[in-house]
């Protein structure tokens, strides 16, 4: 294992601890994969607010556009197997498409560049009040012309995906959910994947959704929903090791693979920039492409009622970070670029040196709380209530056991100033004094500073 990523996963814990409690989000998994296997799975929170289930890594969650990746994998499958190319038009394998639409390539469709309405005429199943589209409502979909000309922007789009799902079944003469589990999912050892929920016996373990706290209270939502024509672009049910796995074995440099490295290369390669992205984001063949922290990294985000979730893959690693949430309100986005932002900073500094553990450990004030962090020969006061905790990090150099110096920070914060912690004994509590501000181990002692 990469020698610095047990500290970093053990402060990522320690950060998602206090985020869930300060978001007050019911629950969350978390999921590290390097190198093809699980080093860490990390369960927050409950499955359901009704019951108090707690979560579990083993839960099952709707993944939503995660299955667009499995999608584009499949697509670049058969491309591999000499049934398509990328420059093929849709319309010579699956009939009845508008004129306009027809002549739009498999490409395009991939990235989003084939100018396709994003849900059709009508988007109840969204706001979980209709059911998605069956084959006769994703066909009367797609008999309409494009919204915008084709290969003039990123547009995105699930009824263009669901149309892909309608061309795997043209070239297969199978149902997509059929041939994907079979050539995709199970070709790629996910035991807790399926493209879509089928029968109510299949939801065992699936995490409960729930509605946004505001503005009416947060309301459990289920997620037994059936995607029907749509599952292609949304499908998916997977639990948070399963798709780190997934997501890894589509890197490069992954070892064991359903695609080849020239079809892996080719999915992250961005084809569009997303508009108004201030982070160099893109989109490529199925999957989300850009830079955290000067690596390059791809993965996809997923929207379903009650369920936001995201997978980051930084290839330079080796390493895949999938967070599930089970709430539309959740913060899976943010906590996974955060996650590979203080990843980031713990592989430039390396891992701790060994005197420096003891000064570990989360502080109090009436203001906030502060982590020290250890991490390489500094500790970083890290903020927990950042979706960047380490970002810009105050620095402390270590004297000894119970002393330190500010060496780096902000010119409002205490520079040059000293470091005194107070270990706590029969007559006193621990305490932590940066220049002139002090602050306690327990926050219920509080009142005593």
């Amino acid at each position: 294992m990469t020698v610095w990523l047990d500290d970093a996963i053990a402060y990522t814990q320690s950060w998602l601890s206090y985020q869930m409690g300060a978001t007050q989000l019911p629950g969350c998994v978390v999921a590290v994969v390097k190198d093809g296997e699980v080093v860490a799975e990390l369960a927050f929170g409950v499955a359901d607010i009704r019951s108090g289930e707690v979560m579990t890594p083993a839960h099952r969650f709707r993944v939503a556009s995660h299955s667009k990746t499995f999608t584009a994998a499949a697509i670049l499958k058969l491309r591999e197997a000499g049934r398509l190319h990328l420059d093929d038009a849709i319309g010579g394998f699956v009939p009845g498409l508008h004129d306009r639409l027809a002549e739009a390539t498999i490409e395009q469709l991939l990235c989003h560049g084939a100018g396709v309405s994003r849900d059709g005429s009508r988007a109840d199943f969204w706001g979980n009040t209709g059911p998605f589209l069956d084959l006769a409502g994703l066909r009367a979909a797609l008999g309409g012309q494009t919204v915008i000309d084709g290969g003039t922007r990123l547009k995105y789009s699930n009824i263009g995906y669901s149309l892909l799902g309608l061309l795997i079944e043209a070239i297969s003469d199978e149902l997509y959910a059929k041939w994907i589990e079979r050539e995709i999912v199970t070709a790629s050892d996910l035991k807790e994947t399926t493209a879509d929920l089928y029968e109510a016996q299949e939801t065992g373990r699936l995490a409960s959704g729930h509605s946004g706290i505001m503005p009416f209270g947060r309301r459990p939502m289920s997620g037994i929903a059936n995607t029907r024509a749509m599952a292609a672009a949304t499908g998916f049910v997977s639990t948070a090791a399963d798709l780190a796995r997934f997501f890894n074995s589509l890197s490069p440099n992954a070892t064991k693979s359903v695609l080849s490295v020239a079809s892996r290369r080719s999915m992250a390669l961005p084809r569009w920039p997303l508009p108004g992205s201030p982070l160099r984001r893109g989109y490529g063949l199925g999957t989300v492409t850009g830079e955290i922290g000067g690596h390059g990294c791809f993965g996809h985000g997923g929207a379903f009622p009650g369920f936001l979730t995201r997978t980051v893959t930084v290839p330079d690693w080796g390493i895949t970070v999938s967070v599930l949430t089970n709430a539309i309100d959740g913060y899976a986005a943010q906590w996974a670029e955060g996650i590979i932002d203080l990843f980031n900073v713990f592989s430039e500094r390396g891992p701790a040196l060994p005197h420096l553990q003891e000064w570990s450990g989360r502080w109090w004030s009436i203001w906030s709380a502060i982590d020290l962090v250890p991490v390489g020969d500094r500790l970083l006061v890290g903020d927990p209530a950042a979706l960047q905790p380490l970002d810009a990090a105050t620095e402390i150099t270590v004297s000894d056991a119970t002393s330190g110096v500010v060496t780096e920070a902000f010119p409002m914060a205490s520079f040059g100033e000293t470091v005194q912690r107070h270990p706590g004994d029969a007559s006193s509590k621990p305490m932590l004094q940066i220049g002139a501000l002090t602050y306690c181990a327990d926050p219920a002692d509080l009142s005593t500073i």
